[in-house]
Order: C-alpha cells, then sequence, then structure tokens
C-alpha cells in the first residue's frame, strides 16, 4: 500500500536506524497485498476457466446427440421415401392393370363398335402398338384400320381409367406426331374409353373431335 505524507512525516521524527526497520516492515507488507490480491485473481480466473470447460463439455455432448437425432431423421426420411417409391409403384402397377384391362376390354369390342357406331368395317384385327418416332418408342393402346364407303380409316385409341383434360392434350399431341411422322393418313378416327370423366372434360374432348365410349356402351353393343 502506498505510504501516505503524514506517515513519512512521522518516520522524520524517529530514529533512522528504526525508520529503515518500520520502512522495510511497511514495504513486505504493502509486497504481500499485491501477491495475495494477484492469487485470488488467480484462483478465480482458474475457476471461471473450469466453468467455461465444463460448458464447453456440455455444449460438445449436446452436439453429439444432435448428430444422432439427425442421423435417426435421416434415417426416417429414407424410410418414408422408400415408403412413397413402392407406394407409387403399387399405385403405377394397379393402375396399369385397370387400363390395361380396359384397353383389353375395347380392342376385342372394337369390331362391333365400329360397325355399329360408325359404320364402318373393320380390316383386320385390332392391336396394341408400339412404333418408333423421331428414335423414341410410342405406344398405341389400340390400333388398327377400317373402310367406310371405300375409304380406308386409321383407328386410333386411348384408354384411361379416368379422363382428364391433361389426357385428352396429350392424345392429341400423340395424333399429330402419328400424322406428321406418316403412321396414319389423313382419315383418322380418334377414340378414347374411360370409366368415368367429368362433363367439362367430355365436352372438352368431343369439341376437340375425339370419340368418347365408356365401358357399359362397349357392353351394351356387343350383347345386342
Amino acid at each position: 500500500m502506498p505510504i501516505s505524507i503524514s506517515l513519512y512525516k512521522m518516520l522524520d521524527s524517529v530514529d533512522p536506524a528504526l525508520r529503515d526497520v518500520l520502512l522495510a516492515i511497511l514495504e513486505e507488507i504493502e509486497r504481500q497485498q499485491k501477491e495475495r490480491v494477484t492469487k485470488d485473481e488467480f484462483i478465480e480466473l482458474k475457476q471461471i476457466v473450469a466453468e467455461l470447460a465444463e460448458a464447453q463439455k456440455r455444449t460438445e455432448a449436446r452436439i453429439e446427440e444432435l448428430a444422432e437425432a439427425q442421423k435417426r431423421t435421416e434415417e426416417e426420411v429414407r424410410k418414408l421415401a422408400k415408403g412413397l417409391r413402392e407406394t407409387r409403384q403399387m399405385v403405377g402397377g394397379l393402375s396399369d392393370s385397370v387400363g390395361y384391362g380396359l384397353e383389353d376390354k375395347a380392342i376385342a369390342a372394337l369390331p362391333i363398335v365400329l360397325k355399329k357406331r360408325f359404320a364402318m368395317e373393320p380390316e383386320g384385327s385390332f392391336v396394341r402398338k408400339f412404333i418408333q418416332i423421331d428414335g423414341k418408342e410410342v405406344e398405341i393402346n389400340m390400333f388398327g384400320t377400317a373402310s367406310q364407303d371405300g375409304e380406308k380409316w386409321f383407328v386410333v385409341g386411348e384408354g384411361k381409367a379416368k379422363l382428364s383434360k391433361k389426357d385428352v392434350d396429350k392424345f392429341l399431341k400423340l395424333l399429330d406426331r402419328l400424322r406428321i411422322s406418316g403412321v396414319v393418313g389423313t382419315s383418322v378416327l380418334p377414340i378414347m374409353v374411360t370409366y368415368s370423366t367429368r362433363p367439362a372434360t367430355q365436352r372438352y374432348a368431343e369439341e376437340k373431335g375425339l370419340n368418347l365410349i365408356f365401358p357399359y356402351e362397349l357392353e351394351q353393343m356387343t350383347q345386342a
């Protein structure tokens, strides 16, 4: 601790030898006080460091827990994605089965349908056909030819369990590709067979020149 002026004045009146001893004692007291302050600060610093180290350990442990939780979440997402793919495949397979069943029924009934509904004479059998257009394989659900008053007609059909406007547009594009590539001539009879469709979609299809046929109509015409 610093020596005050009043203390120096008092020491001036003391015997020089004693004064030196007293100054030495005061200096030692000051040194010890400084060391004690330093030690207290060091102890406090050590405690702060220890607390920070413990907090760091807790943070690291929490990060490991979060990493494990992330792994579990990713695994669950992977399982869900796999399940979704499998479900889509099952639905797609079921849709294909329904679609092929509808197409098979229509292919078998087409000769009678052409005679009764369109007054056309079938030429040969009707088939499901794959053709190459611009290097790409294209499927035609129903394909064959018929004649009417000496004119040859190409019959192109599509089967959809539930017909949508998007299906209609896709079929129209297919017909254009078939015409442009020369697979069919100018006289084409486009047929769409479906279990159900909205009235607006039916009107849209008919306005585009498509002929809609429902399965019950196929049965009625084949049984009559």
